[in-house]
């Protein structure tokens, strides 16, 4: 992070912002601001070059022919996954899960080589997964469940170079069984974690429902350890949210 501003690529908001994820750039300026900590939003369109300079970056969902168009643009222009190697962290957001990977299927069965961040590969289920999701999280320091919306006919399989974000409680996930030892083989899993790229197919938008997960990605982006923010709204929008998974 530079010494006054906290930086938040907003990736490809033009292509990859149908679901109204751009939000979680917003969520992530405000929780720095509300720390005293300087941030700005960075929007990345299809008529930019990706920087590799950025602190954190976000990325939404979408459908077939925009993920394609985001595909295509960010093997062209490499910086955020530069800006990964070099541990950065990036939030992948539903489709955007997809285009990290290795490949995915559209629903008419194109098979489309993706960016390869993710140990992962995606093809359609026979019925779409709509509904809230609720997961046991399985990243380090997280302690609450995690809650968002789902609205995705993707299965998503995971290479053994991916781990899950979270073990399904509520709703579909990741659509594809994982686990190759007898304890965890079928397990229901949610989400793709490799090294400091975390994808999720939450919608809500993920972050305004996730304030553990907002703020991991605040200390990895500005190497600080943050305090919990007392908010009781967001606490109120958990339970309800949980509630309704119920």
């Amino acid at each position: 992070m530079s010494e006054s501003t906290l930086r938040i690529g907003l990736v490809l908001p033009d292509v990859m912002g149908t679901y109204g994820d751009g939000g979680n750039a917003l969520v992530l300026r405000q929780r720095a601001r509300m720390r005293g900590i300087d941030a700005e939003i960075v929007p990345i369109t299809l008529d930019d070059d990706v920087p590799d300079s950025l602190d954190v970056y976000t990325l939404g969902g979408a459908e077939d022919f925009a993920q394609r168009l985001a595909t295509r643009h960010l093997l062209e222009h490499p910086g955020m996954q530069r800006a990964a190697a070099a541990g950065r962290p990036v939030l992948a957001i539903c489709a955007a899960i997809q285009v990290l990977g290795h490949w995915y299927l559209t629903a008419a069965g194109e098979k489309v080589e993706g960016v390869g961040l993710f140990d992962a590969t995606t093809s359609p289920m026979e019925a779409r997964a709509i509904g809230e999701l609720v997961t046991d999280p399985l990243l380090d320091g997280l302690t609450q469940p995690l809650t968002g919306f789902e609205n995705h006919r993707g299965a998503t399989t995971l290479g053994p170079d991916a781990r899950p974000l979270g073990r399904v409680r509520h709703g579909t996930g990741n659509g594809a069984p994982f686990g190759s030892t007898q304890e965890s083989a079928g397990e229901a899993v949610e989400g793709v974690i490799q090294g400091s790229v975390l994808g999720t197919y939450m919608h809500g938008p993920l972050l305004a429902r996730n304030p553990e997960l907002a703020d991991h990605l605040l200390a990895a982006a500005t190497g600080r350890i943050l305090e919990p923010l007392d908010l009781p709204e967001i606490d109120l929008l958990r339970r309800e949210r949980i509630a309704a998974a119920r």
